[in-house]
């Protein structure tokens, strides 16, 4: 399967989620070439210990999208590690936050290195929670 067809199958069921996906409480929701979305529910199972969502659930988020951006581009075949990833949090999230929405994308793809943008949006308000951005290694085995 090339990339795409692989992140497709999974989303639609036809494939087992990864286990970070259950562990995290989120799945993917769409999948184009270049672009995925992912969504999840924050809740008190992903606090830390000053009473706010642990920073690791919005960094998840986008490692993953970021990385399925990535992989949605490649043929079968083709495989990709993260070299670099960088997140910035803009707002504290919550579990009234409600449903966050994480968008990736990719920026450039080229034949060795691509990298991926990517945006985690409370879906209630639309407001910017963090964003972040990823360098990927694209291989051939």
């Amino acid at each position: 399967m090339s990339g795409l067809e692989f992140i497709k199958a999974v989303f639609e069921g036809r494939l087992p989620p990864p286990p970070i996906a259950a562990t995290m409480d989120f799945t993917g929701a769409e999948a184009e070439e270049g672009r995925v979305v992912f969504v999840g529910e924050p809740r008190e199972f992903h606090y830390n210990p000053i009473g706010v969502v642990h920073g690791g659930f919005a960094m998840t988020l986008l490692d993953s999208a970021l990385g399925c951006a990535v992989q949605t581009t490649l043929a079968q075949g083709e495989g990709y590690t993260s070299l670099e990833t960088s997140v910035n949090f803009v707002r504290p999230i919550t579990s009234e936050t409600g449903l966050v929405r994480c968008e990736a994308s990719i920026l450039h793809r080229g034949g060795r290195i691509a990298t991926a943008e990517g945006k985690v949006i409370a879906e209630k308000t639309g407001k910017l929670l963090a964003h972040g951005t990823t360098t990927c290694l694209i291989f051939r085995p």
